[in-house]
């Protein structure tokens, strides 16, 4: 395998914890992470960018106070900057998150469930 390149399933394999991002690449300002969810995240927002969801696999819902997003694998959504939201997955799912470098995972809301991004072994 050529230097710098990763495999997206080999990447989730490694992943233990639910909530737990890595960083997969970095591109420009932004960082690619993948992420295994399940059970309910915290509510919270990101006031100053936008952060891209995708679903590998499983089933993901988005909630939003004005009405929830549904995602399954291959699904994209973008929560725009500022709107609280609050992911939830019944069952384990993986994702790919897109977001500036230095964001945190529960954005304005803080807490125990925030975790630093982490490096793939």
């Amino acid at each position: 395998m050529s230097e710098g390149v990763q495999n997206l399933q080999a990447a989730l394999a490694t992943i233990t914890h639910p909530w737990q991002p890595h960083r997969l690449a970095s591109i420009n300002d932004y960082d690619v992470k993948v992420v295994k969810l399940q059970g309910e995240f915290v509510w919270h927002t990101h006031p100053d960018t936008d952060e891209l969801f995708l679903v590998i696999s499983g089933d993901l819902t988005i909630q939003l106070r004005d009405g929830d997003v549904t995602l399954g694998p291959g699904d994209v959504y973008v929560v725009p900057k500022g709107v609280e939201h609050c992911p939830i997955a019944a069952a384990e799912v993986e994702a790919v998150l897109i977001e500036p470098k230095g964001t945190v995972n529960t954005g304005d809301a803080g807490g125990e469930m925030t975790s630093e991004l982490r490096e793939l072994a």
